[in-house]
């Protein structure tokens, strides 16, 4: 579907173009991984970019992000008059509590799931999904209630999972489904997928999969108070709760998770809010000024690029500006090149032809690769991954990125990968799994009859670092 946002020259929307380009020079030089970005002023497009691999047309792994669409269907539903936000949540799920019920559990309202003030003392995802044989909502309902609901803060994600639970129980549709004619369509949004618990449940607190310009869609939607295009998506004083502080989260001045949080919304420095998701999934709005930032990226430290905005962007932007064809073209210039390059090295190695076509058996690992195998009869080498799944061979450009779509780990997912000699004994592979922030990297050193390889990832929920060791048989 052709993007619906209009486009216009910085300048016209009052931001110069030479305070964009020092933004994007700025996260390029503070941020290892940004995959892109999408900046809205007074409802235009002023500047947009994607390094590649990422691009456009492509989706992104939104993690925590996922829970500001989430309570927009809560909106939703309230405004159809399915629920309100004083409702218990035990109401909804008699089938699903055990034989005695705490008075925090009883007392916890919509409102304390929406607020992430449940009154646990942690975040309940990890009991919920480990107890109950699968069943979320039954483990969630289970876990102990420590607080008075209302009175606490607690970042919990389970609590998003149940408004998910929630609008499928009064609906009788998955969230994405729901949400489709109500949000989706309106704003353009195609192509949406989201990940379900194993009742079948979409999982509310992570798993969307949308793109950049979705994701300003989605934010320009809120700035402008629900309406789009002459009607009213979401009633105005639903966004107004939701990117409202609902409750305390901290009291860090310099920090923007310290700011207070809303309806599954962070409140911001600088009377801004967001809806943020893990390694960089962000959608800023700046009320002040008339502005939205929509980012995907796959880093460590969430708060840099929120400092980048602040120092770059946000007193660049006032009263409309005189053309600036020169500032302008520049910044063009660098949005259209945005790149990440492909490993760097030789394309081959006097190693090259004794190890082609060899298998090494790797030792027991995390991963649960059984053994690797190598081709380097052509330019674009072949490493194939022995797995649990079967063989899942992966193609390696050399100097270029080599797209596909892969089982490395058990589930489909779109690759580019890269390989190069990076001395006469290492092969360096590379793979972007480009949909996602999660980018591989696998040194294979070759030592006689051994493999020896100290992988990494840029960025994870648990280590960072792995290590295969393997033989020839």
């Amino acid at each position: 579907m052709p993007s619906q946002l209009p486009r216009s020259a910085p300048e016209a929307q009052g931001i110069a173009s030479g305070a964009i380009l020092n933004f994007v020079e700025a996260i390029e030089k503070n941020v290892n991984e940004f995959h892109s970005f999408m900046l809205m002023r007074h409802g235009h497009v002023v500047a947009e970019g994607w390094w590649s691999p990422y691009a456009p047309e492509r989706p992104h792994m939104l993690f925590s992000l996922s829970k500001s669409f989430t309570s927009s269907a809560i909106g939703l539903a309230v405004a159809e008059g399915r629920l309100t936000v004083e409702d218990k949540v035990i109401s909804f799920f008699p089938d699903d509590l055990s034989a005695e019920i705490s008075e925090n559990l009883a007392a916890m309202s919509v409102h304390d799931i929406l607020a992430m003030a449940t009154g646990h003392a942690e975040d309940s995802t990890g009991f919920m999904r480990e107890n109950f044989d699968d069943n979320w909502v039954k483990g969630f309902l289970a876990m102990p209630v420590e607080h008075q609901p209302g009175t606490h803060f607690v970042y919990n994600s389970g609590a998003t999972y149940m408004q998910s639970a929630i609008i499928q129980k009064l609906t009788g549709m998955r969230l994405l489904d729901y949400l489709t004619p109500r949000l989706f369509k309106p704003l353009g949004i195609e192509g949406a997928t989201w990940q379900q618990s194993p009742q079948g449940i979409d999982t509310g607190g992570w798993g969307l999969s949308i793109k950049t310009e979705d994701i300003a869609n989605f934010g320009q939607l809120y700035l402008q108070k629900g309406l789009w295009q002459g009607k009213q998506i979401l009633p105005e004083s639903w966004i107004d709760a939701a990117t409202s502080w609902q409750v305390s989260n901290g009291d860090d001045p310099e920090s923007d998770w310290s700011q207070g949080y809303g309806y599954q919304f962070w409140r911001c420095r600088h009377n801004a809010y967001r809806g943020d998701g893990a390694f960089g999934q962000y959608c800023v709005v700046m009320p002040d000024q008339d502005a939205v930032l929509a980012i995907t990226s796959g880093l460590g430290d969430m708060q840099i690029p929120l400092n980048i905005v602040w120092e770059h962007l946000l007193p660049a932007m006032g009263d409309a500006l005189p053309a600036d064809d020169a500032a302008c073209d520049s910044l063009k210039r660098k949005l259209s090149s945005l790149a990440y390059a492909p490993p760097q090295g030789q394309e081959s190695s006097p190693l090259a032809a004794t190890i082609s076509g060899k298998t090494y058996t790797l030792e027991p690992n995390d991963s649960k690769f059984e053994s690797l195998s190598f081709d380097f009869s052509k330019p674009d080498a072949i490493v194939t991954f022995q797995t649990a799944y079967g063989a899942v061979p992966i193609t390696c450009g050399s100097g270029t990125w080599h797209e596909e779509s892969t089982m490395l780990y058990g589930e489909p997912s779109n690759i580019a990968a890269s390989g190069a000699w990076t001395s006469d004994d290492t092969f360096l592979v590379t793979v972007r799994f480009y949909e996602t922030p999660f980018i591989n990297t696998m040194p294979c050193r070759f030592d006689g009859d051994h493999l020896i390889i100290d992988g990494s990832l840029n960025v994870s929920f648990g280590p960072t670092t792995f290590s295969l060791r393997g033989h020839t048989t």
